[in-house]
């Protein structure tokens, strides 16, 4: 979804052309996948599921990341904390079926304490842990990640066979590098080639490289609008009394990196 904070409007442009092609194509939309709950941008996810059904679902660890935020955000005693906004709360090893495809769900924390990946058939949606072997890994700065803890989470993925294809939720283009965006690696090119992780670098390396990128980081610039409507599986807050919808911004409470202040 997206969104302008200057104005607080939102535009479905993005997410119908998913939908498009998901109709064009004759498909049957089963699942809405989130990964976790994202800070850099709204998820379409009731959108779509409102035009052509499916079940939103994400980990269960979720509700770790409502904890934190619905003090951010003073929601009050009637934000629910339990993660029942979305469908389904998935379980570390959890399987289930896309059509006839199998697929399962590893439970990878780090960038947030709610991380999932989903590997289905022979294909695996990493989200926010590994990117493109050329940018590296995700950062690990917001409340409740941990540089130590998505270290232990890349060595579990990196266990899956070589020839597993990665599709990676973010792309970056490198300074100096390609000019061209890219979303699929593997394994093996992550194992020998990843700048942050590849050639079997430590975990103290990784920590210090990565705590250390981390601190020199800003904010993403969506943050304040993104995660109360993600922690909500993408809807708004309920209207107000006189309809409109609002959105909170907390004042001096997240730091310019987007970690809590004390």
């Amino acid at each position: 979804m997206r969104f302008d904070f200057s104005s607080g409007n939102t535009n479905t442009e993005h997410a119908d052309q998913v939908i498009r092609f998901i109709e064009q194509s004759g498909f049957e939309l089963e699942w809405i996948l989130e990964t976790h709950a994202h800070a850099d941008h709204l998820s379409a996810a009731p959108y779509i599921q409102s035009k052509l059904g499916g079940k939103i679902a994400i980990g269960e660890n979720i509700k770790l990341v409502q904890e934190v935020f619905s003090g951010v955000f003073n929601l009050g005693p009637n934000f629910r904390k339990d993660g029942s906004q979305f469908d389904h709360l998935f379980a570390d090893g959890e399987t289930f079926k896309l059509g006839e495809l199998p697929a399962s769900v590893m439970y990878t924390p780090g960038h947030t304490p709610a991380c999932v990946c989903y590997l289905i058939g022979d294909a695996l949606f990493t989200g926010d842990t590994l990117f493109m072997p050329d940018y590296g890994t995700a950062r690990c700065d917001f409340p409740g990640g941990s540089s130590k803890t998505l270290y232990a989470s890349i060595q579990r993925i990196l266990q899956l066979p070589d020839a597993t294809r990665v599709f990676v939720g973010h792309d970056y283009l490198p300074k100096g590098g390609r000019s061209h965006f890219a979303w699929e690696t593997t394994i093996g090119d992550e194992k020998n080639s990843n700048i942050h992780i590849g050639g079997g670098t430590s975990e103290e390396d990784f920590v210090n490289m990565r705590d250390s990128r981390d601190a020199q980081l800003a904010v993403p610039k969506l943050i304040v609008p993104s995660v109360q409507c993600n922690i909500r599986a993408g809807r708004f807050p309920e209207p107000d009394e006189n309809g409109k919808v609002y959105l909170s911004v907390p004042v001096n409470v997240l730091s310019n990196r987007g970690t809590l202040n004390p």
